[in-house]
């Protein structure tokens, strides 16, 4: 018998293409253009910044729900939701219009109010709901901007038989970040009778803690890989929540992010200049050589090409790389494309590496989406030394391309690549343990020398084209949660 299709409603302060800092953005659109296909029922709602450029888009107002006026502390705020399609697909997605709050340069501020804009964004989820009519089976929190909604739920709408059935998930995508304030915010929670249930040893020493309080009261948690889910248990990971999330084990689960095939599959991209797949392989090669001379570098057949995209943060273990590849550029013949933007130090670093081998290394600072798609199809490595991963995409990305990631064995990295092995021809790319100079060092000089061996080199390639990471595989992992978590 075919189940009744979810009601759900996602909420997330960022959505590919419209406002994006990170994975978040690409995990909430993808996957809720997977649900939306697969036939459930859901309301995606994220803010209306002013940054959204909606020049493709046409966004239309919802008639009941304008100008509508909720108080926060002593602020009065007033907000609009309009609706328009997500650009690129049938998802109709709802967009929270109050201008006061979500008209700034940047989707993240430091601002003193920046805690309003997202206790904004919690609050009027439930209450578009609440004026729809629309009782969702999964409030589907992401990160701590909407982490005070299952909070929420239990006490200020606790009253509303509209919810009775409701289940809450919040999905962690990066511990690191969990909207920390001042105990000064109190007020504007509108918790006043509730207070007890915040986290009374954050209270006493002055703070509030958005992602820890989804923690507490969250039916369920999830995270972006099986092996991050693990990690975050323990100290080194756990960012301070680890005891709470051992106390929660058994109602955290890891799921590993998927990837969206329709925009990133070589047979068919229509940013890089040839198209290739498993079976016409040499199409690889043209598409390095296309993008060396487009980079400028030297275009030898037989020059391996690092690829890197990312953001130039320590979290990327870019000090391993400051230590190692400068003297490794003295020692073994290879290239680099490097694109990304970040700290100014890494920035720095990789200015005076390309100045220094002006044939062999290329850095693109800031971000060119083309250039991404050239770089995965161009390169024959791609390098992701982590210090941690929740889970990343980019190694996904390259195994689909043919693109030998070279990974460093944390979070999402360790799920997805598994070690090649040459004698049995098993694996899909090369992992390294240990977060120094020496392990990195050990990883890129293995897949500088299995390179050479052309027959070898076209398995391990081939391997990590097979895998299938599409949101059509980890999706369902999601929809077979929430099943369960509303015994449907």
């Amino acid at each position: 018998m075919p189940q009744e299709p979810l009601k759900i409603c996602l909420v997330s302060s960022e959505l590919t293409p419209l406002a994006k800092t990170g994975g978040l953005a690409d995990v909430a659109s993808a996957l809720s253009v997977f649900l939306d296909h697969e036939g459930h029922d859901i309301r995606v709602l994220i803010p209306f910044y002013s940054s959204i450029d909606t020049s493709d888009m046409d966004v239309t107002p919802v008639r009941y729900l304008q100008n509508l006026s909720i108080e926060i502390g002593p602020h009065q705020l007033h907000y609009s939701i309009d609706t328009a399609r997500l650009p690129g697909t049938k998802l109709v997605i709802y967009l929270l219009r109050c201008p006061w709050l979500y008209n700034r340069n940047a989707i993240y501020t430091s601002n003193a109010d920046e805690h309003l804009r997202f206790i904004l964004l919690s609050r009027a989820a439930i209450e578009m709901c609440q004026h729809m009519g629309f009782a969702p089976d999964i409030f589907h929190c992401n990160d701590w901007h909407t982490s005070l909604v299952p909070l929420y739920l239990k006490t200020r709408y606790a009253w509303d038989e509209l919810f009775r059935h409701t289940r809450s998930v919040l999905t962690i995508h990066n511990i690191g970040y969990q909207g920390v304030f001042s105990a000064e915010i109190l007020p504007d929670l509108g918790l006043q009778h509730e207070t007890g249930m915040l986290h009374q040893d954050d209270l006493s020493h002055g703070m509030i803690n958005f992602l820890k309080t989804g923690v507490i009261y969250a039916d369920l948690l999830t995270t972006v890989s099986p092996n991050y889910a693990r990690e975050i248990l323990g100290p080194e990971y756990g960012m301070g929540l680890q005891d709470l999330l051992q106390q929660r084990h058994k109602s955290l689960v890891g799921i590993l992010n998927g990837v969206d095939f329709n925009e990133w599959n070589p047979a068919a991209d229509p940013l890089i200049p040839h198209a290739y797949d498993s079976r016409r392989i040499a199409g690889k090669k043209k598409n390095k050589l296309a993008l060396m001379k487009e980079l400028d570098l030297d275009c030898s057949d037989d020059m391996p090409l690092i690829g890197m995209v990312s953001r130039l943060t320590g979290q990327k273990g870019l000090n391993l790389v400051e230590q190692v590849i400068p003297q490794m550029m003295m020692q073994r013949r290879f290239a680099m494309a490097i694109l990304g933007s970040g700290e100014s130090h890494y920035e720095h670093f990789f200015s005076w590496l390309q100045n220094r081998y002006r044939d062999r290394v290329c850095f693109y600072r800031g971000f060119n989406n083309k250039l991404a798609h050239m770089i995965e199809a161009g390169s024959d490595m791609f390098l992701m030394p982590s210090l941690f991963e929740p889970c990343g995409l980019n190694q996904m990305y390259s195994l689909r391309y043919g693109t030998v990631p070279i990974v460093r064995r944390t979070g999402g990295l360790a799920d997805s690549v598994q070690q090649f092995d040459p004698s049995s021809g098993k694996g899909t790319g090369i992992l390294f343990n240990d977060y120094n100079a020496s392990a990195l060092g050990w990883a890129i000089n293995y897949a500088l020398d299995l390179y050479p061996e052309k027959t070898t080199w076209r398995k391990l390639m081939r391997n990590g084209m097979a895998m299938d990471y599409s949101w059509e595989q980890q999706g369902q992992h999601y929809v077979d949660l929430f099943y369960r978590l509303t015994g449907k």
